[in-house]
């Protein structure tokens, strides 16, 4: 069997996707020494994504950049001569043609659910991709049953063509900090313990709006005294977010930080109080899995695919009842007993989702396409 795994998106950007390739790969080379791998990277990426001593991977450049206007065309026309089996696009974009079988993975369809939290161009490329997207592929891989439920019922895709595999967190996660790392990391930011950690993109489909709010009346009602870290670089539509902070006057309690590493990440996750991700909509929900890794206590949104990821590890509350989540904080950094249980939930939890059960779920979803 010849694969070819798209891999262009982690040098235009370093996000969810990119990471979903960069630990599918060696994952897929410790379980897989029959198959031949063209891992096809950017003509301009300098960085190599190939799994280290796996002899039956090879790189392979391409010139056609990622989410081009004409990519599906220019992209198939590039492959066309590469004699391959199947081609997996993580990025949910497969070539018009350059393969035998084309596999994609659908991560979200937020673009469908809420099209005002995006821009008009962004809005545009997606939905007008989407469609032709999941007609054309021979199989979808869904990150969630959430995901693959609205493929199913909102764009009519047959549930035999769609398997649901879900992701694992970047190893680092699983890793134990000591405690001079984590105090080095709040020196360096200069935060105290217990604090109400949120991690995403600032933009309004993350709902931050109603973590300000939620936080605010804590405040001033004195029931806590931490501050609300807010953890991810500011996205599409961000100003409304980013204004409400200096609206509801709580500017000097809350802190914006921007280029995290996952390092330094791992440790705020060890000395949060909790993780709030109060989001509309997640495909996955990466923070929740790599908080609950990290002994951190999560309180999520009841939507998308956030009740898979929890579990019965955290509280799942309505996105839109600010009440319940002022409660719901309040009580995971006040009952110490509720704490350790829902970290000790969240640890077990989090086992569930590894690399090697995602790899181990691809290859079979490859061998039975490729047929």
């Amino acid at each position: 069997m010849k694969v070819g795994i798209d891999s262009r998106l982690p040098y235009y950007q370093m996000g969810g996707i990119s990471q979903y390739v960069l630990y599918l790969l060696p994952a897929l080379a410790e379980i897989d020494s029959d198959s031949t791998y063209a891992v096809y990277h950017s003509r301009k990426d300098s960085k190599s994504y190939l799994p280290e001593g796996a002899s039956n991977f090879k790189r392979r450049k391409l010139y056609t950049p990622s989410h081009h206007r004409l990519e599906r065309w220019a992209l198939g026309a590039e492959l066309l001569l590469q004699n391959l089996d199947l081609y997996h696009s993580p990025d949910f974009i497969p070539p018009a043609f350059g393969a035998r079988k084309r596999i994609i993975t659908v991560h979200d369809l937020n673009f469908v659910h809420y099209p005002e939290f995006l821009t008009t161009e962004s809005r545009r490329y997606y939905l007008d991709q989407i469609e032709w997207a999941v007609g054309e592929a021979n199989h979808i891989i869904a990150d969630s049953s959430s995901t693959r439920k609205d493929l199913v019922e909102i764009l009519g895709v047959s549930e035999g063509i769609v398997t649901t595999v879900y992701l694992a967190a970047n190893p680092i996660y699983k890793e134990t900090r000591t405690r001079d790392e984590i105090e080095m990391v709040l020196k360096h930011f200069e935060l105290p313990e217990g604090f109400i950690l949120f991690v995403g993109t600032i933009s309004p489909r993350k709902n931050v709006i109603l973590l300000l709010t939620a936080y605010e009346h804590l405040l001033k009602a004195s029931r806590v005294n931490v501050p609300l870290v807010l953890v991810g670089a500011t996205g599409w539509l961000s100003t409304d977010v980013l204004q409400e902070i200096d609206k509801q006057k709580i500017r000097s309690h809350v802190r914006h930080l921007e280029k995290v590493t996952d390092h330094e990440l791992s440790c705020l996750y060890g000395a949060a109080g909790v993780l709030a991700l109060p989001s509309y909509y997640e495909g996955f929900g990466l923070p929740a899995l790599e908080a609950m890794h990290c002994g951190c206590p999560v309180i999520s949104s009841n939507r998308g695919s956030l009740p898979e990821i929890v579990g019965e590890a955290g509280p799942l509350l309505d996105p839109e009842d600010v009440d319940s989540w002022i409660e719901s904080i309040e009580l995971i950094l006040m009952d110490d007993s509720l704490r350790e249980q829902a970290i000790s939930t969240g640890y077990r939890q989090a086992e569930n989702f590894t690399w090697h059960r995602t790899a181990e779920e691809t290859l079979e979803i490859y061998r039975r396409v490729s047929g």
